[in-house]
């Protein structure tokens, strides 16, 4: 599929088996919710676009992301590590997304962030991505996530006249290392990472939760689980679940978890059966804004999820230990 928006201006919705190579959102018909045609500005200004990366290990986490909101961009990347309780971190921010750039074309774009203090690159390739992350002298980090050959993508209404596309994938393997002042921590063969790509003309205020684990079974099967509720619902959910590599598509999903408290667990399961997992978390990274356009509230979990998830044939595949992500987020476009 070359192009998500057709030359009427509409957009393809659904769940695709084949590479949507250009997010062409400018050719979008968008329009008020008086039926107004909005102008090219409009389109573009209104356009939003993040892409986020994570890498799993046995002891500790790692998380990158690149959000371009066009009044302004944001580069944040963290290192989490269960065995010390420590949460490293660095955030940035630049007026108008200067230095900013996500090219709209999911297998090919090129995303970067560039501040004084912080240079952050996802560059694809051959069925997977390349990673780069360097700051203040102080921190390196590049990591490989590789046969990304079956990723959920998935389009979706948002709003009375908004969609949004997704292109996730989890349980990668990986291979690479950051280096954050004197401590370094390296990949090994148990490291598994998760790919989100996602863009569009999304609700003015949007909230979700979402889930993600990647990781490596003591039989050594890969595992990998994108769960989410509050954005692409409306006929069509994104949560899936890799195993060895397969996307295994999954029905709505349930969170249950206490907002106001940081440290009790969660529970999230699915209609369809094939997911109970409960979460601990062990850190978390959150931030706050509030200003006037645009606002944000939110908290990304570090944690460890225990249960079972089901494969196609029936089959309960016990989970145990494997580190991952949850998220509460409040959004303001």
């Amino acid at each position: 599929m070359k192009t998500l928006i057709d030359d009427r201006g509409r957009v393809s919705t659904g769940v695709f088996s084949s590479p949507v190579e250009h997010i062409n959102y400018r050719d979008h018909d968008l329009r008020t919710v008086m039926d107004r045609p909005r102008s090219g500005l409009a389109r573009k200004w209104r356009f939003n676009q993040f892409q986020f990366v994570s890498v799993m290990a046995p002891n500790w986490l790692f998380g990158l992301a690149i959000v371009d909101l066009k009044l302004v961009s944001s580069g944040f990347f963290y290192l989490f590590d269960f065995e010390t309780g420590e949460m490293l971190e660095s955030s940035f921010m630049q007026p108008l997304a200067m230095g900013t750039v996500i090219e709209p074309y999911p297998e090919s774009g090129v995303a970067g962030f560039r501040s004084r203090g912080a240079n952050l690159r996802i560059i694809p390739g051959t069925h997977g991505r390349t990673v780069t992350v360097s700051a203040g002298g102080r921190i390196r980090a590049g990591f490989e996530l590789s046969d990304d050959r079956e990723p959920l993508r998935l389009a979706s209404p948002a709003g009375y006249s908004g969609w949004v596309f997704t292109r996730k994938s989890a349980g990668l393997p990986v291979s690479g290392e950051i280096r954050w002042g004197n401590q370094v921590w390296r990949c090994d063969e148990r490291c598994r990472g998760s790919i989100d790509w996602s863009c569009g003309f999304m609700r003015r205020e949007t909230a979700w939760n979402w889930a993600c684990l990647a990781g490596s079974l003591s039989d050594g099967t890969s595992v990998g689980l994108n769960l989410a509720t509050g954005v692409n619902e409306s006929g069509m959910t994104e949560n899936a679940l890799w195993l060895n590599g397969r996307c295994h598509k999954l029905e709505l999903a349930r969170f249950e978890f206490d907002r106001y408290d940081q440290s009790a667990p969660w529970r999230v399961t699915t209609s369809d059966g094939r997911v109970d997992l409960r979460f601990e978390p062990s850190g978390v990274r959150r931030e706050r804004l509030n200003a006037w356009v645009l606002a944000s509230n939110f908290r990304q979990y570090a944690g460890t999820f225990e249960g079972f998830v089901t494969d196609e044939r029936g089959k309960k595949i016990p989970v145990t230990g494997l580190r991952g992500l949850m998220e509460d987020h409040f959004a303001r476009w």
